[in-house]
Order: C-alpha cells, then structure tokens, then sequence
C-alpha cells in the first residue's frame, strides 16, 4: 500500500499531498533556510514532482537564488516548498514539519553542515522543558 500523506500550513489556506516514499529527509543547516525559516535548521522531505500534489489554494513564489524558488502560503507566510532544478531536477523538498503528521517522516540526515551554527552542537545539552519553566 502507497502512504499518503497530507500538511498544510498554519491557516490551512494552502494544502498538498505527498505519496509514497520521500527520496530522502534531512535537516538543512545551509544560511539560506535559516534565514527563510528564522530557525537554525529546516526539517526537508524530498519528493519527486509526480509524489507531490496542490490540494487547496495557491501559494505564493519567491526566487531565493538563481535557481531555486520558495514557496509559502501568501496568508499566514507559513514555508512550505523548495525547488531547485539545477542541483535537485525533477523534486519538490516539502517542509516536513508542515505534515499533519509532523512525525511521519523523520530525518535520516543532516545536510549542508558546513554553514551549521556552531552552537548547534551543544543543544542537546540545554536544559529540558516540557512547557515554557516557571517565571523567576
């Protein structure tokens, strides 16, 4: 059986799906997704443009490169997809954390390391909450 999978973004404006399995999941460190995403890292599943479909909506296009292009739901700004024909033909990486699922497909990589922040490294050792801590 063909997994599908539906995500959409934070309004619900803009919705797609994804079947089957993705090409790869990874966590992109590049300075380009950081500064789309205001995070440190962007959770990717790679698709090929025929596992993708636009359910609902239209969204919007920016060219962040010569040949990539970002796209994101024009309402609430929400990232969604990348394309860039020139390194990856024939994909459409969704971000993934914009599934339904969020937990469907988990990263198997980092990718683009060498632009990682360096605090990154020590993450994992910060303290741990499940909930915002207490004021103090």
């Amino acid at each position: 059986m063909t997994r599908e999978l539906e995500g959409s973004c934070q309004c619900g404006a803009v919705r797609y799906g994804v079947s089957g399995e993705p090409v790869y999941a990874a966590l992109c460190h590049c300075k380009d997704c950081r500064k789309s995403a205001g995070a440190p890292a962007v959770h990717w599943a790679a698709f090929t443009e025929a596992q993708f479909r636009l359910i609902a909506g239209e969204p919007k296009e920016y060219r962040s490169s010569e040949h990539a292009s970002r796209n994101f739901c024009p309402t609430c700004g929400t990232g969604l997809f990348y394309r860039n024909p020139a390194v990856l033909p024939g994909i459409v990486d969704i971000q993934a954390a914009t599934l339904d699922d969020a937990t469907a497909l988990p990263p198997q990589i980092h990718v683009q390391t060498a632009e990682r922040v360096a605090w990154m490294d020590a993450a994992d050792a910060l303290p741990k909450f499940e909930r915002y801590p207490s004021g103090g």
